[in-house]
């Protein structure tokens, strides 16, 4: 099928925001879509099978309508998804204030992680890479942080070498820890920048430890995040659960297809889901493949693991 369209009146600067540099924008439209796209100036040729054909003239009416400004290669793929979030998809916009600007879901699952998160005293965030659950659970926690709603930020993760050995790692215990937790320390610092994020830690407002040193305490009117839960074990999952006291909150968040545990070992995070999938007050939110905010060949990656059924490292 063939689709042509012309924008008028002409307007060099939005067609030129619209296509990308060099075209960026019309190349992973035509990558996503598996459609030919041609264009002189405002008139477009779309070649393709006519469902693909009508999508991506849509995408493209739609990239013209916000192209008074240039437009981000993330939003670009985002609207390819299907699953962007729309106003009226029934799920309430949870906006969360950081140094860097307003965090909100970009999809309906992500609305509804955020709005769970909002609302109940344990969520759990289970989903592939790429998602946003550890970004957006840490946006929370800044956020809960800035507004005094909590006193601290606890974040934790079990420190589980993925599928390869690396052997004695020199230095303190800080330094020990460190590469298991370095992606909550990188969410850290683009959410509240470099400086802020040191002070915090001097102030103790921020504390980032492996889940072997939360047994035995109780975390009061703090904002405590496990991240990689799917390589704790059942009994490690009760013990950081137990952990929460008043006026705080938890977010768990993992990746049921990337277990790092030996395999006769079950997951905590797949036995929590089981036990307290019907407990008044916890949250469960899937996200999938189609709310991955990374490059768009990571949500090909993750559906072509799931459809092998095999485990994604």
């Amino acid at each position: 099928m063939i689709l042509r369209h012309t924008f008028t009146p002409p307007d060099n600067l939005r067609m030129s925001h619209l296509c990308g540099p060099m075209d960026a924008h019309i190349r992973t439209i035509e990558a996503a879509l598996q459609v030919k796209i041609a264009h002189r100036f405002e008139q477009f040729r779309i070649e393709g099978p006519k469902r693909q054909a009508e999508q991506a003239l849509e995408v493209i009416q739609a990239l013209y309508e916000m192209a008074r400004t240039p437009i981000p290669a993330e939003q670009v793929q985002l609207m390819l998804s299907g699953d962007t979030a729309q106003p009226d998809d029934g799920v309430e916009a949870v906006v969360v204030q950081t140094k860097r600007g307003e965090v909100q879901g970009r999809t309906a699952n992500q609305k509804r992680y955020l709005a769970n998160m909002a609302t109940h005293d344990i969520t759990f965030g289970i989903g592939p890479a790429g998602t946003g659950k550890t970004y957006l659970a840490v946006a929370c926690a800044v956020d809960a942080l800035e507004r005094n709603a909590v006193q601290r930020i606890v974040l934790t993760r079990p420190a589980v070498e993925a599928g390869e050995r690396l052997g004695f790692l020199p230095g303190d215990l800080a330094q020990k820890v460190d590469p298991y937790l370095r992606p909550l320390y990188d969410a850290l610092y683009d959410l509240m920048g470099f400086d802020k994020v040191q002070k915090a830690f001097e102030r103790q407002q921020i504390e980032i430890a492996p889940l072997a040193f939360m047994r035995g305490r109780t975390l009061n009117h703090a904002f405590v995040i496990l991240d990689e839960a799917q390589n704790t074990t059942p009994e490690q999952m009760k013990m950081f659960l137990t952990r929460i006291g008043f006026g705080s909150k938890a977010v768990v968040t993992g990746d049921v297809s990337q277990i790092d545990l030996p395999r006769s070992q079950l997951s905590g995070l797949i036995d929590a889901e089981r036990v307290l999938k019907r407990i008044q007050g916890i949250a469960f939110t899937r996200l999938t493949s189609a709310d991955v905010v990374r490059h768009p060949l990571v949500a090909r990656i993750v559906d072509a693991y799931e459809a092998r059924g095999g485990q994604a490292d």
